[in-house]
């Protein structure tokens, strides 16, 4: 069992930066797969960056690459999300989530913590 918690959501104007954090609960943390979904206002979830277990594997959704850098840290339980140059478009609601490794499901999710970029 994994429980995520996320923070560091907040009220940006474009082209600034947030850096969002997610923490996790579970000794196993380090056997997962680690998300960022993004949820912007009547659109539907997307995945727009994951990390594989030891921060070998990362992922961008076009619409973020080059903008946004995801990183984790074992020793902390925690992973981060990096995002700069921000843009209106990339308002909404943004949740961690965490698969087994080799697995295609998201199984855990955080409550999701809001960012609104603000032109």
């Amino acid at each position: 069992q994994v429980q995520l918690n996320e923070s560091g959501g907040g009220l940006v104007q474009a082209g600034g930066s947030l850096r969002l954090s997610c923490a996790a609960s579970g000794r196993t943390f380090s056997a997962y797969t680690m998300g960022w979904f993004r949820q912007a206002p009547g659109k539907e979830r997307e995945l727009i960056s994951f990390v594989d277990w030891n921060g070998g594997t990362l992922s961008y959704a076009g619409s973020v690459k080059g903008r946004f850098t995801i990183s984790r840290d074992n020793a902390k339980n925690m992973v981060y999300l990096q995002m700069n140059s921000l843009k209106p478009e990339d308002t909404g609601v943004y949740y961690c989530a965490a698969k087994r490794s080799g697995t295609i499901e998201y199984e855990y999710w955080g409550q999701g913590t809001q960012v609104i970029v603000s032109s």
